[in-house]
C-alpha cells in the first residue's frame, strides 16, 4: 500500500515533466518546425527541489566534471559554425545568409564572454570553496544561483541558435 501511495505522489509530481518534452517533440514534428526541436532548463527546478546539503553535493560532484567541458565544447562548436559558414560563403556581405550567420556570431561572441568571463570564475570559486576544510554552503548556494541565472540566459540565447540556424535549412 505504502508503495502505491509514493508511486501515486511521484506520479502527479512528474507528470508535466515526463510528458512537457515529447509533447514539444511530437508538435515540432507535426508542425515540420526546427523552431520547436529544443531540449532545457532542468537542472535548476531540480536543484531548488533539493536540501541544501544535498544540493551542495550534487553541484560539488557537477563543477570539477563541466568546468573545463562547456568552454571546451561552447568554443569547438561555435569556430566549427563560423568555419562552416565561412566554407558555405555566409559570412560574405552578398549572401542572402549574411544577416543570420552575423546574428549567430554575435550570440556565439556573447555566449562566449558570459561563459568564459562569468560562468567558469564563478565555478573556479565554487571549486575552491568545496575543497575547503568546512566549505561554506551559503556562498555555494549564492555562487551557483547566480550560475544558474547566467545559465539561463544562455539557455535563451541557445534557443535563439537553433531559432537562427533553421534559418539555414536547404
Amino acid at each position: 500500500m505504502l508503495n502505491t501511495l509514493n508511486s501515486q505522489a511521484l506520479w502527479r509530481q512528474l507528470t508535466w515533466w515526463v510528458l512537457l518534452f515529447p509533447a514539444a517533440l511530437v508538435l515540432s514534428m507535426a508542425l515540420d518546425s526546427l523552431y520547436l526541436l529544443f531540449m532545457g532548463f532542468i537542472l535548476g527546478p531540480v536543484l531548488r527541489s533539493l536540501q541544501p546539503q544535498v544540493r551542495t553535493a550534487v553541484i560539488a560532484y557537477l563543477t570539477p566534471r563541466t568546468m573545463l567541458y562547456f568552454p571546451v565544447v561552447s568554443l569547438t562548436a561555435g569556430t566549427a559554425g563560423w568555419a562552416l559558414a565561412a566554407r558555405l560563403g555566409y559570412n560574405t556581405p552578398g549572401s542572402p545568409f549574411y544577416f543570420w550567420a552575423m546574428l549567430s556570431l554575435g550570440l556565439v561572441l556573447v555566449m562566449t564572454v558570459v561563459g568564459l568571463c562569468f560562468l567558469l570564475p564563478n565555478a573556479l570559486r565554487i571549486w575552491r570553496e568545496l575543497g575547503r576544510p568546512e566549505p561554506d554552503r551559503e556562498k555555494i548556494m549564492r555562487l551557483n544561483r547566480y550560475n544558474i541565472w547566467l545559465s539561463g540566459g544562455q539557455g535563451v540565447m541557445q534557443v535563439a541558435m537553433i531559432l537562427v540556424m533553421a534559418h539555414f535549412r536547404f
